[in-house]
């Protein structure tokens, strides 16, 4: 595909790192940059891409890339749908294989093509610093917009299933869930007392858990607000499998009890974990919302934008 023209929505960390790749390959990328805070600006302008907006996108792209919190996926494809997109959709966001053929029916209805897309890994941009995984008809069509880019593309499943979806929930579901359990197995030994002889025990018989406990704390903190819709999306895909669901429900209301300010401390991690909110009682679950309707998210972002 040569003389592509590439929509990227919306450029947050990951996003931008995705576009920069784009734009090293040779591809103008245009951003929508309607209501997007100074920061993502910086990024989407260090990356090589340019301004423009969601109409201007829908009629110049041949292919859009949807790269947002998960939450906001769904809302995202109802924008591009919206505006009249008719060319490739990509959606790369860590949704589930059920949500991501309810974001192929809606850009489907828009007259666009679908591609299904997963993303392991994290910038900066660097050979092999993230995997994109890709499925569908059209998906070696995006493989090749990378050539030549630091991105290790690769194409799996066949033309119907949503495959990359279902690696990218499988794979976060240990990385991200069990940073979620072991910031919880913490926040208990310190509510019950035991703190200093959990992690007595841990550098004994588990070296480098508390470290990871800290590293998981940074996370929550820097990127719980947005991991919070992931946990609920994994656990619709488990029990979607006939698998158990309690596992990343709980995970998610970690994510959401968690301070959602990079800045926070170790300590201030675990005591928000460890405090009940107030509109729930011990053992209560956290439902999945229905299909279409936006996913958790603090209050302060629109459903339509990442960081």
């Amino acid at each position: 595909m040569s003389d592509v023209t590439v929509g990227l929505l919306n450029p947050g960390e990951m996003g931008a790192a995705v576009g920069q790749c784009l734009t090293g390959a040779g591809h103008q990328v245009l951003w929508a940059a309607e209501g997007r805070s100074p920061a993502t600006r910086e990024r989407a302008e260090a990356a090589g891409l340019t301004a423009s907006g969601i109409t201007d996108i829908a009629a110049r792209c041949d292919v859009v890339l949807s790269v947002c919190p998960p939450h906001a996926a769904h809302q995202v494809a109802l924008q591009v749908a919206r505006a009249g997109f008719g060319g490739l959709y990509v959606d790369a966001n860590a949704i589930s294989p059920a949500s991501a053929r309810e974001v192929a029916t809606v850009v489907g209805a828009a007259g666009a093509d679908y591609v299904d897309g997963g993303i392991i890994g994290s910038p900066p941009v660097t050979p092999g610093f993230i995997r994109l995984y890709l499925s569908g008809p059209r998906a070696q069509e995006v493989r090749a917009l990378f050539t030549g880019s630091p991105a290790d593309v690769r194409v799996i499943g066949d033309d119907t299933a949503p495959a990359a979806s279902a690696v990218k929930m499988a794979y976060a579901s240990w990385t991200k869930g069990t940073a979620a359990m072991v910031l919880a197995a913490r926040a208990l030994a310190r509510a019950e007392g035991v703190e200093d002889t959990l992690l007595a025990e841990w550098e004994q018989s588990q070296p480098g858990l508390e470290q990871r406990t800290e590293r998981a704390a940074g996370s929550a903190a820097g990127k719980g607000w947005r991991w919070v819709a992931e946990m609920e999306e994994i656990a619709a895909t488990m029990a979607a499998a006939g698998l158990p669901d309690g596992f990343h429900l709980a995970a998610a209301e970690i994510y959401r009890r968690s301070p959602h300010d990079a800045d926070a401390s170790l300590e201030a991690v675990l005591s928000a974990i460890q405090q009940r909110l107030s509109s729930r009682g011990r053992g209560a679950r956290t439902g999945r919302p229905p299909p279409g309707q936006a996913r958790s998210a603090p209050a302060s972002w629109s459903h339509a934008h990442g960081p």
